[in-house]
C-alpha cells in the first residue's frame, strides 16, 4: 500500500467519482489513477467502487470506511510535514484563510496588515463564499481557518472559537421617510429590504426576528456583499440592512445608518480549524492578532475538546468584544 494510493482514493471521491477530474487534481493521467486504485483493491482484497463499465458508481461500505482512514492517515502525514515545516523555518511557510466578503473587507484588512509586518514571508491566501462552503473548505484541509458567522455548528470535525459579537444598522439614503420616527421592527416592515442572501452574515438571525413580530417584509433584492447591498440602496430599491461594521461613515457618505441593535439579537463571529490539526506559531499568532483573547493557551486547550458542545461551555462565560 503507497501513499500516492491513499491520495488517489481521496481525490476520487472529492470529485464525486470522476477519475479524470482526480487525476487533474492530483497533475497525473487518469489511466495511472485507476491502475493504482485496481492495485489498491486487488492488494486489500475488496472492492471500494461499484463499476458501470469504466465508471464508478458509488462508494461500497468497506469503500467508505477505508476511505475515512486513509484520510486520517493524509492528515497525519500533513501534520508531519508542517512539524518540520515549523522546526525548519518557524517564519515561513503559507496561510489560507476562507471567509465571506464582509470579513474579508472590514473586520480582516487591519489584522492582516500587523500579521504580514510581522511575518512578512508567510504568503497569505484568502478565498472567499459562502459559510458553509467556508465551513467545508476547513474541514476538507484546503484551508486552514474558516472565519464565519453561519452555518458553521453543522461541522463537528471544526473547532470553532468565538472571536467577537456584531449587530446590523438600516442603511438609507439622506431624507428617506424611515428617519421620521424611531427605528422599529414595524416600521422597517413598510418598506422593501434590501439585505444580505440567507445563509450570510447573520440572515437567520434577522429573518427570526420578523417572524417573532408575525411580520413578512419585502425583500426586495438579495446579496452577498455589503458594497452591493448598499448600491442598490442607492438605486431607491429599499431599506438596506448590513452588518454596522460594512458601513463606513466617509465611503458611504450618502447614506445615513441607523443602529439596529435594539431590534436584532446579536450575531458572533468565529474563527476556526480542523480537530487533529498541528498549528504553527504564526498561526497561532494570527488567531490571537485577530481575536486578543484567543492566545496559544486558550486555543490549545480548545483543541482538546471533543465536540462543539464542549467548546460553547468552554467559552459560556466569556464576554466578547463588540464590532
Amino acid at each position: 500500500m503507497k501513499l500516492q494510493q491513499l491520495r488517489y482514493l481521496c481525490a476520487i471521491a472529492k470529485n464525486n467519482l470522476n477519475i479524470s477530474a482526480a487525476a487533474e487534481s492530483l497533475y497525473t493521467s487518469q489511466p495511472g489513477v485507476s491502475k493504482q486504485i485496481r492495485l489498491l483493491e486487488d492488494e486489500l482484497g475488496v472492492e471500494m467502487f461499484n463499476r458501470n463499465g469504466k465508471h464508478l458508481t458509488h462508494i461500497t461500505p468497506v469503500g467508505r470506511r477505508i476511505l475515512e482512514r486513509a484520510e486520517a492517515i493524509l492528515r497525519e502525514v500533513r501534520n508531519i510535514q508542517i512539524l518540520a515545516e515549523e522546526f525548519r523555518d518557524n517564519a515561513r511557510g503559507v496561510l489560507s484563510i476562507a471567509t465571506t466578503h464582509t470579513q474579508a473587507r472590514y473586520a480582516l484588512p487591519p489584522v492582516i496588515s500587523a500579521f504580514r509586518k510581522r511575518y512578512p514571508d508567510v504568503a497569505l491566501q484568502l478565498h472567499q463564499g459562502s459559510p458553509t462552503q467556508i465551513a467545508e473548505m476547513a474541514a476538507s484541509g484546503q484551508v486552514d481557518f474558516a472565519i464565519a458567522t453561519e452555518a458553521i455548528e453543522e461541522f463537528e470535525d471544526l473547532v470553532m472559537m468565538p472571536c467577537y459579537s456584531w449587530n446590523r444598522c438600516a442603511l438609507v439614503p439622506a431624507g428617506h421617510p424611515l428617519l421620521d420616527e424611531p427605528l422599529s421592527i414595524a416600521s422597517l416592515a413598510r418598506y422593501p429590504l434590501v439585505t444580505y442572501v440567507f445563509g450570510f452574515t447573520g440572515r437567520s438571525q434577522l429573518d427570526e426576528a420578523f417572524r417573532a413580530a408575525h411580520l413578512h417584509p419585502e425583500v426586495a433584492f438579495t446579496a452577498t456583499d455589503a458594497d452591493v447591498i448598499k448600491t442598490y440602496v442607492r438605486l431607491g430599491l429599499g431599506v438596506g440592512i448590513i452588518a454596522h461594521m460594512a458601513y463606513d461613515p466617509q465611503v458611504d457618505h450618502d447614506l445615513v445608518a441607523v443602529d439596529a441593535s435594539t431590534l436584532f439579537a446579536p450575531n458572533t463571529t468565529k474563527i476556526g480549524f480542523r480537530r487533529g490539526t498541528f498549528l504553527r506559531q504564526f498561526q497561532y499568532d494570527f488567531i490571537q492578532l485577530f481575536a486578543p483573547h484567543l492566545n496559544a493557551e486558550v486555543v490549545q486547550t480548545a483543541e482538546r475538546t471533543e465536540s462543539q458542545d464542549e467548546l460553547d461551555k468552554l467559552f459560556a462565560s466569556l464576554e466578547l468584544p463588540t464590532l
